[in-house]
């Protein structure tokens, strides 16, 4: 029953919409029935007198199965059915709630002013330049906007903390982000976390109105304060911190955190693992740490695991029963031993809770106390169950649970270590070998899920974790939860990260010690996953061969290429800003690096250089940047040093200037540069030095513009004649706005798509209504990528339609709105600039 409520949970994570009226009736109908059905089986059963007659024997030697297993056959059935129907339609339930209170449309870009309470632990952020911001929950007063929102706050008049009281001026917007294939679901992760809108506050009108009071997260925050005092203070500048600056750890774009406050580097490092540790704070640690860690194969070391929770429990369970063995008295009144599990199951909840209340802690808290009211009961349930019953308990607790990959790999780690049935070893050999044997079921088993999930895998993770595993859990950990009670403990757990550190930079340096693998198909995913759990158990050798067979598919998949003379074109939806990808037979192009979003944080690292790894793609041909501006080559240093670029033109270091008359063919799909002309590029602006490009695939034209502006459209226009410049995509010049896509440019192309980069509710108002307009006066579909998501097309016409090519039609799911494309009406142009069908939610 356990694994029918979650297939029902699960189910409904997967459709396009929630449930109408008429799947509400037909589910509750279908649920009465079965519960009739069971109720009248009781009542048969309790009617009835067991006993075997003479014709129930007759069917036995006839070789029929008796009519009470039949009976309990179908009874458990009936069970299952009752226990998935009702987890479709618990969780459908909660996803109604939750999706009723995103922020309405009508909200989405007004200025409000908002009174409420600093609900989570502030994490520091940097703007464009360098900027001080802060990102947080905040639980809003009143009923007029959602009750909890995610709010980017810059340049504060103080440094906000936990359980403050603030007034604030803020534009908010519905949760939205960039939809790419196997990319992050920013609306997703909204969901999950309760946040029905976001919004970036203003500079004026910041108001800190009440200090923090007394409750979970402010305790919270004041240790984490404490963490960082202590440790700036030992690296001897403190004088460095600026008054009021409790809580600037982590957060930034780099490792080392916060560069304006006191302390070095690596304590600045140490205090954020530190407060990961200790209180569940990942937002404590770095980017580049984390990038570290996870290319290392540790991260998940650095959240509160079960093993964390566990051995919390455990030491307050021991403490606990030693005190109590103590006392006559409480022993007469309840065993010590009782009294020290359910103490430590206790304490496991606290720490749980205290440390933010994440997938791995609520599941081994699950797990613990499952496991207590079993002992309590005398009762013995099959590992099997035990699990199942607490991942069941978790997703009633959290339906959202089970989209996030921490679940299943918390779940599936356990469930291969209770499968393993690894038996306890005699002396220190003994515990290093199960040691070794528990890493090593642990990495291969999880391998290929690993890779499933995150498109990439550390060969040299079993080597870190090897050190990891045992520094962090038993040397770490411990010191940073004792550091609360004696805080030189901190410093000693801060030069340990800094140790771990050093040897995880070495690792890092190896050759191909991150494997990125391509993406596979599904068939070959599930395959991969059987051979992952055949390979780390112990089986025979001939079947842990064949698991390695089954592996096969997903680590070496077959890569889809274009045919012979033909053409495929992405356009990535990378916000406001610009970026293709080009690809033929044999070669790649890259047209523009897409915007950089802040220090650190820029497209290419974020969009393209998962696409191109997940495509197989080992080099690019061709990196060629429109112009110079940050929404067009903001990714250029991310690009260049994630993958190799055989040839550069245009805006990127290094590069040739691209000049009109370039030609070059490729797989038989023949490349031109248009413009500038000679001569042109150095004395225009940046948007009027923009290289344009067309490419020619079996008779179909495609025509990539940059950021040109309407004299450049008249200077192409006269250059390359009447029907010189029509294409069958285009994508449209300079997002859309009014100073491009002139009438008599639009008429010449007369494109049979126009594709539209734009960013959500972007303050540019791309793109502009009257250039939709001329778009579809010619009969040209709009495709705009806030609406669409990224976008693919292909000369051969491997899709039905031009909107079957957008992710967003693609990734159909209920907390994601369907494409939307430009219609006859000018009054389905909304406020955001995009435009919309009528009737889209």
């Amino acid at each position: 029953m356990p694994a029918a409520a979650l297939l029902g949970m699960g189910m409904v994570h997967l459709r396009p919409d929630l449930p109408d009226t008429r799947e509400w009736i037909a589910g509750l109908l279908a649920m009465g029935l079965v519960v009739v059905a069971l109720l009248v089986d009781r009542i048969v059963a309790f009617v009835r007198r067991p006993g075997v007659t003479s014709a129930t024997v007759g069917r036995l030697s006839s070789g029929d199965q008796p009519r009470p297993a039949r009976a309990a056959r179908w009874r458990w059935l009936a069970w299952a059915l009752l226990a998935a129907l009702a987890g479709f339609g618990l969780t459908a339930w909660r996803a109604e709630l939750r999706m009723a209170e995103v922020l309405p449309r009508t909200l989405e870009g007004q200025v409000l002013t908002l009174t409420g309470r600093i609900a989570s632990l502030p994490q520091r952020t940097e703007g464009m330049g360098g900027v001080e911001g802060w990102r947080f929950v905040f639980e809003v007063d009143g009923a007029a906007v959602p009750p909890r929102v995610l709010l980017s706050c810059y340049q504060m008049p103080s440094t906000p903390r936990a359980g403050e009281r603030w007034r604030f001026s803020v534009k908010l917007r519905r949760p939205h982000g960039l939809a790419n294939p196997q990319g992050f679901d920013q609306a997703l992760w909204m969901l999950e976390q309760d946040l029905p809108a976001a919004g970036s506050c203003r500079s004026k009108g910041q108001q800190r109105l009440a200090p923090s009071g007394f409750g979970v997260t402010e305790l919270r925050q004041m240790l984490r304060d404490a963490i960082e005092r202590h440790l700036v203070r030992h690296a001897g500048q403190g004088a460095g911190v600026r008054a009021g600056s409790p809580g600037s750890i982590g957060g930034g774009s780099g490792g080392s955190g916060d560069s304006s406050m006191g302390g070095s580097t690596e304590s600045r490092r140490g205090t954020g693992v530190l407060a990961a540790l200790s209180l569940g704070d990942q937002g404590a640690v770095g980017a580049a740490d984390w990038a570290l860690y996870r290319d290392t194969g540790v991260a998940h070391l650095l959240s509160v695991s079960g093993l964390h929770v566990t051995m919390f429990a455990w030491l307050a369970g021991a403490i606990a029963g030693a005190a109590w063995r103590r006392s006559a008295r409480l022993c007469l009144r309840w065993p010590a031993p009782r009294a020290a599990m359910w103490i430590g199951v206790a304490a496991a909840g606290l720490y749980a809770l205290f440390s933010g209340w994440g997938v791995p802690a609520q599941r081994t808290f699950g797990l613990l106390l499952i496991l207590a009211l079993l002992r309590q009961a005398g009762a013995r349930w099959p590992w099997p169950i035990s699990l199942l019953v607490a991942a069941s308990g978790v997703c009633l607790a959290d339906p959202w649970a089970l989209t996030q990959p921490g679940f299943w790999l918390s779940f599936c780690a356990v469930a291969l270590l209770m499968a393993a049935d690894l038996r306890a070893h005699v002396g220190l050999r003994g515990a290093l070998h199960a040691a070794w044997r528990t890493q090593w079921l642990v990495t291969l088993g999880l391998a290929p899920l690993t890779l499933l999930l995150f498109h990439q895998l550390s060969p040299v993770g079993l080597l870190a974790n090897a050190v990891a595993i045992p520094l962090v859990t038993y040397a770490i950990t411990p010191l940073a939860m004792l550091g609360a009670l004696l805080p030189p403990l901190w410093t000693v757990g801060s030069g340990l990260v800094s140790g771990l550190n050093l040897l995880l930079e070495m690792l890092r340096d190896l050759p191909l010690a991150v494997w990125h693998v391509p993406w596979a198909p599904g068939w070959a995913r599930a395959l991969a996953l059987i051979g992952g759990v055949a390979l780390a158990l112990p089986w025979p050798g001939r079947l842990r061969l064949a698991g390695l067979a089954l592996c096969v598919p997903m680590l070496w998949p077959a890569l889809g290429r274009p045919p012979e003379g033909h053409l495929e074109v992405w356009l990535p939806d990378v916000g406001q800003g610009g970026a293709a990808m080009l690809r033929t037979r044999s070669h790649t192009l890259v047209f523009d690096s897409g915007p950089r979003w802040g220090p650190g944080s820029d497209a290419a690292q974020r969009v393209l250089l998962p696409l191109l790894r997940g495509w197989g793609e080992r080099r690019v041909d061709l990196l060629m940047v429109s112009h110079a501006d940050q929404d067009h080559a903001g990714g250029n240093a991310s690009l260049l040093k994630g993958i190799a670029v055989e040839r550069r033109l245009g805006a990127v270091p290094d590069g040739e200037p691209c000049v009109r008359g370039q030609r070059w063919t490729w797989d038989g799909v023949r490349f031109e540069v248009l413009a500038p002309a000679p001569g042109e590029g150095a004395e225009a602006k940046r948007n009027a030095a923009s290289c344009v490009l067309r490419v020619e695939a079996a008779g179909r034209r495609v025509l990539l513009t940059g950021d040109i502006e309407s004299p450049q459209e008249a200077l192409l226009l006269r250059r390359e004649g009447e029907g010189g410049l029509r294409s069958e995509v285009l994508v449209v010049p300079h997002h859309g706005s009014k100073t491009s896509s002139s009438m008599a440019f639009v008429q010449a192309v007369a494109p049979q798509v126009a594709a539209v980069q734009s960013g959500y509710l972007n303050r540019f108002g791309h793109p502009r209504p009257e250039v939709v307009a001329r778009y579809r006066s010619v009969g040209a579909l709009v495709l705009n990528s806030v609406d669409c998501g990224a976008w693919r097309w292909r000369s051969d016409g491997v899709a039905s339609s031009p909107v079957a090519g957008c992710e967003r039609a693609q990734r159909r799911r209920y907390w994601l709105p369907p494409p939307a494309i430009a219609v006859e009406d000018d009054e389905s142009v909304d406020s955001r600039g995009a435009a919309w069908e009528p009737g889209t939610p």
